[in-house]
């Protein structure tokens, strides 16, 4: 068993250690994970070569280009570093992901500085995910260099595929057999346990008419009014989502976003063709065959209440919604004594509306949970927003908080 004694000794190491920890987590921000276009392995790389610096191999697993193409990013190669104690002992896996959206537009920071403000680190990826490279990378060093664990065996999961679903990340590692881990912790925030998550539907529809010059009309078929009237017809359903309610606490209900829409080829024409993108946050009740089935039946019914209308739906992602696993309260427990000690304030466990690559372990029968450097709220972070940024303070408890939790489990 550990001892208050080792988790002490564990914190000072992370204190002793943490200006180093912080330079680390500059050099992953200031090297641009923008997906798309999503040409990730130059990070993958840098980390690789970071790692060795302390000792550890990263063996590189490179996704081929022609698969990675096909999925509409330029290139992947997820890292694995293996560190094994002794026999016996569970294998724990932590998971975070190197891949992010592009910064848009209203920063105030340079997206790739990693300038620190304040005790804030700003930056693309700052809070979601890089800092949990950090987090997870200390919590082991801290690890070996104080509990010297005996037994069992830790594994830092770094995968670049997280935005378009994670099936080219950490699932691609499960289906290729590369790893097995008996529990697992993926990145997240420092104030609450994540055990649950929404489900994530995701579908390109193409509406199509009859373009036609704008001075006659009625000799074309308006694919933009076709899309228009599609488009009432899903946005109603919102209203009908928020009669569905998750008991699952941090969930509330369904809803449906239409992020994307392009069409028309001049002011002049009656546009053609129109596509549009939406995106259906599923709850875990929810049965991610019957939603797709329901929504294909409303975009179908509406595009045949308007003669010469014609769709075609195309699915981008399915992502199933994460649900607890009874083995992860071992983790849950660990997580929230510690924390509580670090933090000095209960971490509740809950779920959360996001979809995660947790899942992906989770469906594997590998039991999971949330947890990482971060502030209360994804608001607060700024993630996807302008202004990314991090508290160094909460990226200092929640090594101290991963340290402690791989210490009491590899005991």
């Amino acid at each position: 068993m550990t001892t208050p004694n080792h988790h002490a000794a564990l914190d000072a190491w992370i204190d002793q250690h943490f200006d180093e920890e912080v330079r680390f987590l500059q050099a992953l921000v200031r090297v641009p994970t923008d997906t798309p276009p999503g040409n990730n392995a130059p990070h993958a790389e840098r980390t690789a070569e970071l790692l060795k610096d302390f000792g550890y191999e990263a063996e590189k697993h490179a996704v081929p280009t022609v698969d990675v193409q096909a999925y509409g990013m330029e290139s992947i190669t997820n890292l694995i570093v293996r560190r094994p104690y002794g026999s016996g002992g569970k294998t724990i896996a932590l998971n975070a992901h190197g891949d992010v959206v592009p910064p848009g537009e209203g920063w105030t920071h340079d997206p790739y500085g990693a300038e620190i403000v304040d005790g804030a680190m700003y930056g693309r990826a700052t809070a979601v995910s890089k800092s949990d490279f950090a987090s997870f990378t200390f919590a082991v060093r801290a690890l070996e260099a104080v509990a010297k664990p005996a037994q069992g065996a830790v594994e830092l999961h770094f995968t670049y595929d997280e935005e378009f679903g994670g099936e080219l990340g950490p699932g691609w590692l499960l289906q290729k057999g590369l790893t097995k881990p008996d529990l697992m912790i993926a990145a997240g925030f420092s104030y609450e346990v994540v055990t649950a998550h929404n489900g994530c539907l995701q579908m390109e529809v193409t509406v199509h008419g009859k373009m036609a010059h704008a001075a006659v009309p009625h000799t074309g078929v308006d694919a933009l009014q076709g899309a228009v009237h599609i488009l009432n017809a899903l946005y109603a359903q919102n209203d009908e989502y928020k009669k569905v309610t998750s008991k699952v606490e941090g969930i509330k209900h369904p809803y449906l976003n239409v992020g994307r829409i392009e069409g028309g080829t001049n002011t002049n024409v009656v546009p053609g063709k129109v596509m549009f993108k939406l995106d259906r946050r599923m709850i875990p009740e929810e049965n991610p065959v019957e939603v797709e089935a329901t929504i294909r039946r409303v975009i179908e019914q509406a595009a045949g209440e308007r003669a010469g209308i014609s769709v075609e739906i195309k699915r981008l992602l399915l992502a199933n919604a994460m649900t607890p696993l009874a083995g992860n309260k071992p983790l849950v427990d660990a997580i929230q004594q510690h924390a509580q000690a670090v933090i000095g304030e209960p971490v509740p466990a809950v779920g959360t509306p996001l979809y995660t690559d947790v899942r992906l372990y989770v469906e594997r029968g590998i039991p999971g949970v949330i947890y990482g450097a971060g502030p209360r709220t994804v608001l607060e972070s700024h993630a996807k927003r302008a202004d990314e940024r991090l508290q160094l303070e909460d990226l200092r408890r929640a090594t101290k908080v991963i340290a402690r939790t791989l210490s009491d489990l590899l005991a």
